[in-house]
């Protein structure tokens, strides 16, 4: 499945800062916008929880800055599937703007029945759409943590 520009989103005046470019906040929005397609994807978007009663709801995120973003720009989002257990998804998108990478984001997401208030599996058929969409190899970025190097 290919997972390459998966969402592309014009960058917006009311996003920048006083500096002139892409409010750390704002970095959030197109990879939260591509989550919905990525859902999509795999059949458990918006119509899969309005038949299910499940939806997928972050636990966990981790966003890198890499290279600045300024007006104006258009933000093309890549995702890949970083890993996944029956009940829990980690994912990972890389924000590139003119081909250069520009920001990257993981988080670890989990397949909740609200209707039963619990957390549950995935459908076998979808776990394992998502089980042959992790590549061979990750990216250099993924599973990092925030931390200051010491020495």
């Amino acid at each position: 499945m290919d997972l390459s520009n998966l969402h592309e989103e014009p960058l917006q005046e009311s996003w920048l800062d006083a500096y002139g470019h892409l409010n750390e906040a704002y970095y959030l929005v197109p990879f939260s916008n591509t989550t919905w397609k990525l859902q999509d994807m795999f059949g458990i978007g918006v119509a899969y929880f309005e038949e299910t009663g499940c939806a997928l709801y972050t636990l966990e995120s981790h966003l890198r800055y890499v290279q600045e973003v300024r007006a104006p720009a258009v933000m093309q989002v890549h995702g890949i599937i970083l890993d996944v257990v029956p009940k829990l998804m980690r994912i990972g998108y890389s924000m590139t703007v003119d081909g250069t990478e520009r920001a990257t984001f993981e988080c670890n997401m989990l397949h909740y029945d609200t209707r039963a208030g619990r957390p549950t599996a995935f459908p076998d058929p979808t776990f394992e759409a998502i089980k042959a969409a992790i590549p061979a190899a990750l990216p250099d970025w993924a599973g990092r943590s925030v931390t200051l190097k010491k020495g």
